[in-house]
């Protein structure tokens, strides 16, 4: 255990260092939030893969994976999907640059439009937040179960990420990223064939799981796929804090050419982790993890990977890997809602003239804020692929159509997308309440929100939109394509 808890502090105070450097350069608002407009794509690249692939993925996926095989794939596919799309998207959104989804909705819709979109991106980002915590909890506890329990871990990491997120905002969070995607991405690349050797080859870890572990479908049907498919896609579509990385592109070029990267970043890193979750599934199918599967990857480098030296060494960095691209996330998802609350309502209703030095004094202690709320809820968790789900839903529904409206549908009205964001989030907060299971057939209420929320928000788009006034060309101006 002494190697692992060398990896794990090496990594910390790395990332301490990579964050304290960034604090020089932090002076205004804009470098807090968007990073002065100045990164470049490989920046980017490795900025955006790292808040898109954390807990939801290396927990969530993989625990997926561990029981269904590779039709969790399902879920990463959804995010495959929107980044197709994406690639179209993010050059309007640099041309756009502004510093959050509210203001986007506010230049395109109306100040009602803002506060409701402010009011979903807490819901979810704090969701998102939360279970990375639970994450991080685990791997500590894995790593020192006689000292740490996952609660006390989850305290850890919260304080840890807080603090972390407090100092330099998007720059720090940004550079954090470069070293984080690099080390998960050789881990994760060289434990694959490491571990599948260990199992006994490929043929033998077919050999030892069901044959629906390898179709497309396993043993989910299509509305179940979907169901994994659909929040992840519209999520993606809407996310905030990938708008504020294109926010704080360089260029229009650069947005660009960091999606390609992501993309293909995603396909391989998702992929490798669902396919070390199955070879972990025929490695330890009984035992401590078939009870709590979404510590696979984590069990997988502490217990698949001896034997050696070089061995225990990947298993270290391995778990290394994994912890940091948690505390990745969760820093990105932390972050983002603090500068809602700073920018949206903060700097546009409280205090519009306020000093950047105000400002950035605000942004943080709205950090710490929001890290504890994201705390407390992270102490309520009991799965946190049904937590990940219900927090892409809420986003899917409320924002995700909205916003792409915003960029390709000039006929979409302010009242409509009042509408649609209020009647998504309350469709998707109230679908698992008593009063849906007693007033809905049980066939649609046991169903995952995604449908009905998102069929609400559409329809209350289209058709509010069709009876309402069009926008004005002033409106639209800003998001036409160059």
């Amino acid at each position: 255990m002494n190697l692992y808890a060398a990896v794990l502090a090496i990594i910390v105070v790395t990332l301490l260092a990579v964050s304290l450097a960034s604090l020089r350069r932090v002076k205004t608002k804009a470098d807090y939030l968007v990073a002065g407009r100045s990164l470049p794509t490989f920046v980017l690249v490795f900025t955006l893969l790292c808040s898109w692939i954390g807990s939801g993925s290396l927990l969530g996926g993989a625990e997926n994976a561990y029981r269904h095989g590779f039709a969790a794939l399902w879920q990463g596919g959804g995010g495959w999907a929107g980044l197709l799309l994406i690639y179209f998207i993010a050059p309007r959104a640099r041309k756009f640059a502004q510093f959050t989804i509210p203001d986007l909705l506010e230049a395109r819709y109306n100040q009602t439009a803002r506060i409701l979109g402010v009011v979903a991106v807490l819901f979810t980002y704090a969701a998102i937040t939360s279970y990375q915590f639970v994450g991080g909890g685990d791997i500590l506890h894995l790593i020192f179960p006689q000292f740490i329990t996952p609660v006390l871990g989850q305290y850890i990491i919260a304080a840890f990420v807080i603090v972390f997120t407090a100092i330099a905002g998007m720059s720090s969070v940004a550079y954090m990223d470069v070293a984080i995607g690099l080390l998960a991405t050789v881990a994760l690349l060289v434990a694959l064939p490491v571990l599948t050797h260990q199992a006994g080859g490929w043929h033998a870890v077919r050999s030892a799981l069901p044959t629906t572990h390898f179709q497309v479908l396993g043993d989910l049907s299509f509305i179940q796929a979907m169901e994994l498919f659909l929040p992840t896609c519209l999520l993606l579509l809407g996310n905030q804090s990938m708008y504020q990385k294109f926010f704080s592109a360089k260029s229009e070029k650069a947005a660009r050419h960091a999606v390609v990267g992501w993309l293909i970043g995603t396909l391989i890193l998702e992929t490798v982790i669902v396919a070390i979750a199955i070879v972990g599934s025929a490695l330890f199918p009984t035992g401590e993890v078939s009870k709590a599967p979404r510590e696979i990857l984590a069990y997988c480098g502490l217990h698949g990977l001896t034997g050696s030296n070089s061995l225990s060494l990947l298993g270290a960095l391995l778990v290394g890997a994994i912890f940091a691209k948690i505390i990745s996330t969760a820093n990105n998802y932390l972050f983002s809602p603090a500068t809602n609350l700073v920018n949206d309502i903060f700097v546009r209703y409280l205090a519009p003239n306020a000093s950047n030095k105000r400002i950035l004094a605000v942004s943080r202690l709205m950090v710490v804020f929001l890290g504890i709320w994201a705390l407390y809820q992270s102490l309520h968790i009991q799965s946190v692929l049904k937590k990940s789900l219900y927090a892409y839903t809420i986003y899917a529904a409320a924002l995700t159509p909205v916003i792409l409206a915003a960029f390709f549908w000039k006929r979409a009205t302010a009242s409509a997308a009042v509408c649609s964001i209020a009647v998504g989030t309350v469709v998707t907060v109230i679908w698992d309440t008593a009063f849906i299971h007693a007033h809905v057939p049980a066939v649609l209420a046991q169903r995952d929100a995604i449908f009905p929320a998102l069929f609400a928000s559409l329809l209350a788009l289209i058709v509010v939109s069709l009876l309402t006034p069009p926008p004005s060309p002033d409106q639209l101006q800003p998001f036409a394509e160059s």
